[in-house]
């Protein structure tokens, strides 16, 4: 009778212990499996492999932690992205650009892929990307979202502008590209936007890669900088060859020789090239070079100057529009390259800061 007793309780100890050990063991399996998906996603963030397409492969692991949003992006998903149709509008060394459509609301985004091979550490990036998704400004493109693929490559959401580039525009033979005054809001709104990246933050950012195919336009000629801060999220050559073809466009500035001497100062000579792009409508590198001793437009100007053919300068018919119009536009066309040559001077010493390139355009309006 005792001995039926002791085996009685034993069985009813181990019943109440049961729900204990079967929680414990549910516990110690999903721990499990979540520290390998989370060993699995390191990985592949880090593992830098090839990858052909802008979006990633479906992923049963695939999570919205995978996307990190920014204001303006709280409603986009993963699959929002990845699932988006879009049509390439640009490519580079380390990427892709395309304009794609969000199917969910009908919105349409600029999506900037960064091929696996070309992104920084994935620590580096995602500080990066945190500085750069908090920066609001009306001359700057906001960055709403960032996606990190299961191969290591890195999908970036922007808003998306009909109108294009401003080199599009500069090239595309309308008659807005003449305008003085259209060349002016295009050059206040640029320089704006750099004093922005230069001055407006807690921690200034170098755009680093400032050109007319980085600035992108609304139908109304507002000028917002593209681009900026990317060589924070490139590997060293990656950033290094995006350097390389900025020189080739003729952007660069005589110093900036690698990614470290990026600077406030070379973003100045970049800005200086863009003016006097804009107010002769001519490329930054002659493509006759070899057949022209002054192949790069800051310096055939300042012949120009020097050999006192100051008329062959401007694009006529933006002198003529200005001379029809009033004197007044045509002293403001002159004051604004000479800034503009000030701007490309050989010494960085010698160049304004960006303040100054402000405080000048807003006195020529004046």
């Amino acid at each position: 009778m005792e001995k039926s007793h002791k085996i009685k309780l034993l069985v009813g100890l181990l019943c109440s212990f049961i729900p204990l050990i079967l929680l414990f063991a549910l516990c110690c399996f999903c721990w499990k499996r979540l520290w390998r998906h989370g060993r699995r996603k390191s990985e592949s963030l880090e593992a830098g492999g090839e990858t052909g397409g802008c979006g990633a492969e479906e992923n049963e692991d695939l999570e919205e932690e995978d996307l990190v949003k920014f204001a303006g992006g709280e409603s986009l998903t993963v699959h929002d992205i990845l699932d988006a149709p879009g049509e390439v509008v640009g490519k580079s060394g380390y990427g892709t650009l395309y304009s794609a459509s969000i199917e969910r609301s009908g919105s349409m985004v600029l999506l900037r892929f960064v091929r696996p091979a070309c992104v920084g550490q994935t620590e580096e990036v995602l500080l990066a990307a945190w500085a750069l998704g908090a920066i609001r400004h009306p001359n700057v493109v906001p960055l709403r979202a960032m996606y990190a693929g299961p191969r290591g490559e890195k999908l970036f959401v922007h808003p998306f502008y009909a109108a294009g580039s401003l080199k599009q525009f500069l090239r595309a033979g309308v008659a807005e590209a003449h305008r003085w005054d259209i060349i002016y809001k295009l050059s206040l709104g640029i320089s704006k936007g750099l004093d922005h990246l230069h001055t407006g933050l807690d921690k200034p950012i170098v755009h680093g890669n400032l050109k007319t195919n980085n600035i992108l336009l609304d139908a109304d000629f507002l000028p917002r900088l593209s681009d900026f801060g990317l060589h924070l999220i490139l590997n060293p050559a990656a950033a290094q060859e995006m350097l390389e073809a900025s020189a080739a466009q003729g952007y660069k500035a005589p110093e900036l020789v690698k990614v470290k001497d990026i600077s406030k100062e070379t973003d100045i000579y970049s800005l200086g090239v863009i003016l006097l792009e804009m107010l002769t409508q001519k490329d930054p590198i002659n493509s006759n070079f070899l057949q022209s001793k002054d192949f790069h437009l800051p310096t055939s100007l300042k012949n120009l100057v020097l050999e006192h053919k100051v008329s062959d300068v401007f694009n006529s018919e933006l002198v003529n529009q200005s001379i029809n119009q009033n004197s007044t536009n045509e002293q403001s066309l002159m004051m604004l390259f000479q800034l503009a040559i000030a701007c490309c001077a050989p010494s960085p010493s010698l160049r304004p800061d960006i303040k100054c390139v402000v405080a000048q355009l807003e006195d020529i309006a004046q």
